[in-house]
């Protein structure tokens, strides 16, 4: 069964196309990077995918769920099913790293949370073991908001891990890094993508990366998918025609 199943989508915000007849499917385990220039949809179908953006018309089914007619109560319990890494790390910075991480655990506890305390044994275990998974164990009580850039899209990366998402969403996750860091998250996505059979769709702007971590390369130009094919059969110049502009004279 494919984790992610598009069919004819297209999103429409106001006159403006942002996605225009899309199909696209993923299968389990596998590591797919959508390219396009800034403006091509390639964030808005991540977020077609789970239901942050109502679509327009088509098909989404994402874990053997209908996306764009879910009911609030079905989208809720899907979302609890795919984790979403992005740009922005979106931490605490005041929390230490191991308390955001176990934030990931929210969707499996019931009531507030205030401190690492309130937080059962095998949780505070799994966070820990979730960081160390991604290098960063010896910060566990560190504050958040000391930590590198990069130091801190891994712990993003941990408290997703700590949701056991079946489906891991990235958007542009390594666009604020230097390229040492860029490389060491694309490995961690890549080792856990392989570890755990984990699906993950992700977004990025860098051409070598892609080329260098991605299984797939999904291209995206104005809204319209130009690019669909195993990283291992493309070379530089060929994934740089995803970044073409369309000339609006054109006949």
């Amino acid at each position: 069964m494919a984790v992610v199943e598009v069919r004819d989508l297209t999103k429409r915000f106001g006159a403006n196309t942002a996605l225009n007849g899309v199909d696209l499917e993923v299968g389990r385990g596998e590591l797919v990077v959508l390219l396009g220039l800034s403006g091509s949809g390639k964030s808005t179908l991540l977020r077609c995918l789970n239901g942050l953006h109502d679509v327009s018309g088509g098909e989404v089914t994402v874990l053997g769920q209908r996306v764009d007619t879910a009911r609030r109560g079905e989208l809720r319990r899907l979302r609890s099913r795919i984790g979403f890494v992005f740009q922005q790390f979106n931490l605490v910075g005041r929390l230490s790293c191991l308390e955001n991480v176990l934030t990931g655990a929210l969707g499996r506890v019931t009531g507030p949370r205030y401190g690492v305390l309130s937080w059962s044994r095998p949780l505070r275990q799994e966070a820990l073991d979730q960081l160390d998974r991604v290098g960063l164990a010896d910060r566990a009580f560190q504050r958040a908001d000391t930590l590198s850039g990069g130091e801190q899209q891994r712990v993003a990366i941990a408290r997703t891990l700590m949701q056991r998402p079946e489906l891991l969403l990235a958007d542009e996750p390594v666009a604020s890094l230097d390229p040492e860091n860029s490389a060491v998250v694309m490995d961690l996505l890549v080792r856990i993508s392989r570890e755990d059979g984990l699906t993950v769709v992700c977004t990025l702007h860098q051409v070598d990366l892609a080329l260098g971590w991605a299984g797939r390369l999904v291209g995206l130009r104005q809204g319209v998918k130009v690019l669909d094919r195993s990283a291992g059969d493309l070379d530089r110049d060929q994934v740089m025609d995803v970044y073409r502009r369309v000339d609006p004279d054109a006949a």
